[in-house]
Order: structure tokens, then sequence, then C-alpha cells
């Protein structure tokens, strides 16, 4: 039993719950006013529900990879090498296929931007600075 105050009355709470239900059974928008219905998405948004990021598998991958990176690490991450990133990474619960590139890098490398370490991931780990 939830108890305190929400932000919402449970009569509000029903209200809201029978407004999505035809969604949630149906899978698809139900309104019949066409401007109740949510945007799709752009062509140029990168893919959120695709899947785990798969370095090296894309045409688009830099710009996944730099995504993804940038999702989990934050502006105070950097400079950083591989060891550093990878505890950040495994931290922010990024998937393995993230995580896992990183090991290919060199031990002694320093990355100063998601950039750098985006290109260096894509691109091996016979890439990167030093």
């Amino acid at each position: 039993m939830q108890r305190g105050s929400g932000r919402v009355s449970a009569h509000r709470d029903d209200e809201m719950k029978h407004e999505v239900q035809g969604l949630l059974r149906s899978g698809h928008p139900t309104r019949t006013e066409e401007w109740h219905n949510p945007e799709p998405a752009a062509e140029d948004d990168p893919p959120i529900a695709g899947g785990p990021v798969a370095p090296r598998r894309s045409p688009a991958a830099l710009e996944t990879v730099r995504f993804e990176l940038a999702r989990y690490l934050g502006r105070t991450s950097f400079p950083a090498g591989p060891r550093e990133l990878r505890a950040l990474l495994r931290v922010g619960n990024a998937p393995d296929t993230l995580i896992e590139p990183l090991q290919e890098l060199p031990g002694n490398a320093r990355y100063a931007t998601v950039q750098e370490l985006a290109v260096a991931v894509v691109s091996g780990p016979t890439a990167g600075p030093v």
C-alpha cells in the first residue's frame, strides 16, 4: 500500500490508466485526431531502440559509438586512459558491447574527448592518441 501524498489523486490516476489502456492493448495509437499522436522520429535521429551498440558493424558506427559513449561518460571523465574509461562505463551500466572494444586499445593511450575515444574504438586498436 502506498502512503503519503502523490502528484495526482487516485481518481486522476485511474483516468490516466484508462487513457493509455487502448494504446497498450493495440500497440498503436488509438486516437481519432491525428494531432494527439506522438511525432515519429526524424530521419537523422540516432537509433535508440535498435539494440546494443556494436562498434565497426555499421556505416554510421562513428556517430553511434560517439553518441553512446557520450551518454555514459560525462565531460568530466576526460582526459583519461582506457582502463579508467572502462571502469566509468561499468559504473554507468553501459552495455558490454560498448566496453569490450576499449580492452583492445593501448594501455598507455590518453583520450581528451569523446570524439578521440570514438575514433580509436571504431578504427581499432592501432589508432588513437598516445
